[in-house]
This record gives C-alpha cells, structure tokens and sequence, in this order.
C-alpha cells in the first residue's frame, strides 16, 4: 500500500546524521517505529477506558443513556474539530513535534479528573475528555501516517496492523485498570430517592474518586514519554515532487475516490466500535444477566479477542489481500449483530466478544487503503481519516436515543453497528479501488 509514483519519492531525514538518509526501505529505523508504537498502545488505553466510564459516570453523575454517551461525544467532537489543525499542526511542525504536543495534551486532559472527580462535575469531565481527544487527534493523525511511511511501501498496511495490535493490548489491560474505578455497586432511581440528600451526595462523590489515581498515574506516564521523545532523535518524513515541492492540499485530496470513500468507511468503522464498547457491560448485564464485575471481564474478554484478532489479521495480510480481509470481516460482523440483537442470554455476549476478533484490523486496513498512492496529499488525506472519526461521536448517541426510546432496551440499539458492516462492506469490495486517470 501506500505506492510512491514517478513524480514523488518519500525521504527521511536522520537528524543524527545531519542529513538525508535511506528512502523508506530502510531498516534503521526500526527504533523510531517502536517508539511510535507505544503511543498506539497510550490512545488505545484511552479510548477503552472510556468504555468503562460511561457505565460508571452514568452512576456518579446519574445519567439517562443519551447523556452517558456525551462521554464518547466529548472524546470524539474533538478528533473532528481538530482534524484540521492538527494536519497543519503536522505540516508545519513535523511528526516528532506533533506526537510531543499531544502527549502533551492527553496528559493535562487526564489530571483535569481530579477537580472533576472532586467537584462532581459532568461538565468538567466532558471538557477534560474534550482535550484528551484533541491530544489523541494529534498522536493519530502524525502517527498512523508516520507508521505506514517508516518501512517499505508495499508493507504499509501490514506495518500498521502491527502497530495497531499494541493499540489492541491496551483493550484486556484496560479491564484491569477497571476493576480499580468500577465499585460493583448501584441502586436504582428508587433506591436513590430513598435516600437521604448526604447519603445520596457522599454515595456519587464515592463512585466519582474512583477515577482519580488511574488518571493522574496514566498522566504521568504521558508526561514521561513526552520526554522520551524530545529527547530521542527522530526521523522526519519529507514527500517530495520531481520538482523538490510538496503539493499535497487538504481539499485537493478528496480528488481521489478511494480516499472519500475510506473517509465515510471510516466513520462508520468508527461509530460501530464505540456503540459496541460503551454499551457492551448494560449489555452484558440486561441480556446476559451479569453483575458489573462479570461483565467487565466479558469486556476484557472482548478486549482479548481483539488483541488476538490483531496478530492473526497481521498475519493473513501476508497471504490475503487488505481489502478482501476487510470484507470477510465485515460480513462476519453483520452477522454476530444480528445475534446481538436478536439472541438471548449469554449469546448476546459471546457475539458481542466475537466482533471484538473481527473489528481489529479494520481502522488499520481502512486507513492504508485510503492513503494509498495519494503521494503529496498523504498527510491532509490523514487528516481527513481522522477527522472521520467523528463517527465515534455520533453514532453512540444515536444509539443511545434509540435505547432509550424503547424502554432501555440494549439489544435493539445494536442495529446501528450493523449498518456500519454492511457499509464497510461495500468499502472493502468496490470503495477501496483507486479510480487510474
């Protein structure tokens, strides 16, 4: 993937050497790779913590299910409103600079919990996620793009669901993680009207503190390797035309098809792997008829899954082209919402955890396949992917509108993830071709 035309070649330049160095076939910069792997593991940790707190800050802060999905709706309005910047950002700045900025972000986002936690206060936990998915929308978009380059070109898809699996890793331990935040416990809204205004009061307060030690422990690790970064000397990836002049423009890049349609696959990629996450434990708990505790092992059972799918996608892009394993995929995950819509008990789970296997290469196979020889328009064309995750920010809501408007009923609300699959489908048969002038 990610071909390099006549009129374009990719150069790094190593600042160590104080010039330019190999083309991207290089091997020298397996260093650098690892490196920026870390952060796919970080914003994976992110993202499915997230998971986890919409159930529990839908206890602290007693949220309906369409208020409690404001969460993802924070994290993910940011990716879209900081879609461009943050290619500007790259444009101007570089890959090493960009990825140190949203560290950075991420890190302050994270210790903006603790006077959320302290002050009850929805609104400062959805402004602190806000800047989270600003920083997170730095990381994704300098290193997606800076993963698929750093190697040989026809490698790219490859290289990125090897990456994305150590994104996929952040999924089961994020469950552990959990165990510390989730209490286990939860009343009902009569139970709560039962109790006095202190006792009601110290019981969301009580609930709500238990975010605070994973936020600040996860900031400071952020904080840690923003200065692994700054300090480590990085590569910077340069696409330069015949005539030595990046051309790339970010409306420009829509000029190629395969791009807009990645764009819309990916939104919908996107919005299905969140409504499946943010209301896999209700789901788990009204269909399956688990505890909390249970069913936050179920979500790392998902997690785990997804984690395996990771290696075992990587491995069969050896053998199977990226788009028909996009769309074998695909149909497989129509399929599995159908018995999460329709089944009963446990099998509700158990589709549920499957399309954890299923979904994992899809954000990596997508994002190659829409970057695919575009050349100059590399980087605003990996704005634009991530700008497209704003579907993680409107499908869960639709979601939950759609929950709450039959009488929370979980199971119904999975019929949004399967309109997604249906349209990755198509993604992965005919969308992904590039239209040759």
């Amino acid at each position: 993937m990610n071909h390099i035309t006549e009129a374009e070649a990719i150069v790094l330049i190593d600042p160590a050497a104080g010039n330019k160095g190999d083309t991207a076939t290089g091997k020298k910069y397996l260093v650098p790779f690892i490196l920026v792997v870390s952060l796919f593991f970080l914003w994976g940790m992110a993202h499915n913590l997230d998971s986890i707190l919409i159930p529990h800050l839908k206890k602290a802060c007693n949220l309906n299910n369409r208020e409690s999905t404001l969460i993802d709706t924070s994290v993910f309005l940011a990716y879209f409103l900081m879609a461009i910047p943050a290619g500007m950002i790259l444009k101007k700045w570089g890959y090493k600079s960009t990825m140190i900025t949203g560290l950075l972000a991420f890190a302050f986002g994270a210790f903006l919990f603790v006077p959320a936690a302290n002050n009850l206060s929805y609104l400062t936990f959805l402004t602190a996620l806000f800047i989270i998915g600003c920083g997170l929308t730095l990381l994704e978009t300098s290193a997606n793009p800076y993963a698929a380059i750093l190697g040989s070109p026809d490698k790219a898809a490859w290289r990125l669901n090897l990456a994305a699996t150590f994104n996929g890793l952040a999924a089961p331990l994020a469950t552990i993680v959990g165990r510390f935040i989730l209490s286990g416990k939860s009343h009902t809204q009569d139970e709560l009207a039962a109790m006095t205004d202190t006792v009601r009061n110290n019981y969301f307060l009580t609930e709500a503190a238990t975010v605070k030690t994973p936020y600040i422990i996860l900031g400071t690790v952020l904080v840690s390797v923003a200065l692994l970064f700054y300090f480590m000397k990085l590569p910077e990836v340069k696409t330069i035309s015949k005539d030595g002049i990046s051309k790339g423009s970010f409306l420009g890049a829509l000029k190629h098809k395969h791009l807009r349609w990645a764009v819309i696959a990916q939104f919908f990629y996107v919005g299905a792997q969140v409504c499946v996450t943010s209301f896999f434990i209700r789901a788990a708990q009204q269909a399956g008829g688990f505890d909390e505790y249970t069913a936050l092992y179920y979500l790392g059972l998902y997690g785990t899954l997804f984690l395996v799918g990771r290696f075992v996608g990587t491995l069969l892009l050896r053998y199977i082209s990226s788009n028909k394993l996009l769309a074998i995929y695909a149909v497989i995950s129509a399929l599995l919402s159908i018995v999460a819509i329709f089944g009963d008990g446990a099998y509700v789970v158990y589709a549920l955890g499957g399309l954890g296997f299923f979904m994992s290469i899809m954000f990596p196979t997508i994002f190659a396949l829409g970057i695919d020889g575009i050349g100059d328009d590399t980087k605003p064309g990996s704005s634009w992917l991530i700008m497209s995750i704003v579907g993680g920010a409107i499908l869960p809501y639709a979601m939950g509108t759609l929950i709450d408007f039959n009488g929370d009923n979980i199971q119904i609300g999975y019929s949004i993830p399967l309109v997604c699959y249906l349209i990755i489908l198509y993604f992965g048969l005919k969308g992904y071709k590039i239209a040759h002038k």
